[in-house]
């Protein structure tokens, strides 16, 4: 929760990364991959070519293992808030570890890195003593947007 209760943030985000795929589609795609899977084993192991079965297996593990690690992923986030007094970046990671950053305003730039087509690559929050990453999973599109009202806000406050 914010500090802040008082007044009405000037600007408000919570940043998440796309989830395209939830935890039932999670299931059915590791249902697909272990079918898929067995049907060659079955044939494999008919044919006494039994250690090919393992092999297949380990690769219905390495795919469950890749998506548990993407998903777990998913769940990180980060919310900026606005006051007129002071911003506050929470960063929260995939295993719930919270950090939180507390920046003045008046003492802190928004520096947007651009490729040289001139597309937002990376947001960056630059102080004296920090330089903190923003929206690092967004697409290119979200963080231009993103860029933009936030930075719009930024200079608002300043006013």
């Amino acid at each position: 929760m914010s500090t802040q209760t008082q007044a009405k943030p000037l600007f408000a985000a919570k940043l998440t990364p796309n989830r395209s795929l939830g935890t039932k589609g999670m299931r059915v795609v590791i249902a697909l991959v272990a079918i898929m899977a067995s049907i060659p084993g079955v044939l494999f192991f008919s044919l006494g070519a039994w250690p090919i079965v393992g092999f297949l297996g380990l690769d219905v593990v390495l795919v469950v293992w890749a998506l548990s690690t993407s998903f777990r992923q998913t769940k990180r986030y980060e919310e900026i808030t606005l006051w007129p007094d002071q911003l506050e970046v929470k960063q929260v990671d995939g295993t719930g570890k919270e950090v939180l950053n507390r920046f003045a305003p008046r003492l802190v730039k928004l520096v947007v890195d651009r490729d040289f087509n001139e597309r937002t690559t990376g947001l960056r929050l630059k102080s004296a003593d920090c330089d903190l990453v923003l929206g690092a999973f967004l697409n290119q599109d979200e963080k231009s947007s993103f860029a933009k009202a936030f930075g719009t806000a930024l200079k608002r406050s300043r006013l």
